[in-house]
């Protein structure tokens, strides 16, 4: 009985030691790496924007898109159509008839928020590192990665961005204004976007 309880410790602790480690809490390295086999994504978001000066909230709907490592693209649908594409450091932004092309450094407004986006999503832990300081909380199941501007003036605008997902997935977005104003985005992605591991 001894030699078969033996035998059997060994066998699980040689199991054990062939399985991947995973630690009780995420870290960031893990959920950058992660993030980062996902090379493109299709989703539809929802946001709501709190503003100060206005009593009603407003609300936006339509698409996001992104293929690794640097193209981004947020089409809102309602309540009217607009485009925000950016490509490396070139920011494109139509209305209607209307289109206007950048550079991403030039509007810093713009860029904290797309290098916050692009750069989660895409799982780029230097872009992250270069523009945040960041801190992450929660499982694999249920992540949270807070992202506060490291240049004060981008502070002077934009407090904190709050990411939210699950494994490999962002599905959420809150922006805090230093003004006070807010807005929340929920992302649902496409079904061909969910990588085998998030279902």
């Amino acid at each position: 009985m001894n030699i078969l309880r033996a035998s059997f410790v060994v066998l699980w602790l040689a199991l054990a030691g062939a399985m991947p480690a995973w630690s009780a809490t995420l870290t960031l390295p893990e959920l950058l790496t992660s993030l980062s086999q996902v090379r493109t994504g299709d989703a539809r978001f929802v946001e709501k924007r709190r503003v100060q000066a206005l009593e009603q909230t407003l609300e936006y709907s339509g698409r996001l898109s992104f293929k690794a490592p640097d193209v981004f693209v947020r089409e809102t649908l309602k309540p009217r159509p607009e485009r925000l594409a950016v490509d490396g450091n070139t920011l494109t932004m139509s209305q209607g008839s209307r289109s206007r092309t950048v550079q991403l450094d030039t509007v810093p407004e713009a860029q904290v928020m797309v290098e916050a986006i692009r750069g989660t999503l895409t799982g780029n832990a230097a872009v992250l590192d270069k523009h945040f300081q960041t801190q992450l909380s929660g499982s694999a199941e249920r992540w949270t990665l807070e992202l506060v501007p490291k240049d004060f003036r981008l502070r002077e605008l934009v407090s904190r961005i709050e990411i939210g997902g699950r494994q490999a997935l962002v599905l959420s977005v809150a922006l805090q204004m230093a003004d006070g104003d807010q807005s929340v985005m929920t992302i649902e992605p496409a079904a061909a976007s969910v990588p085998a591991a998030a279902i």
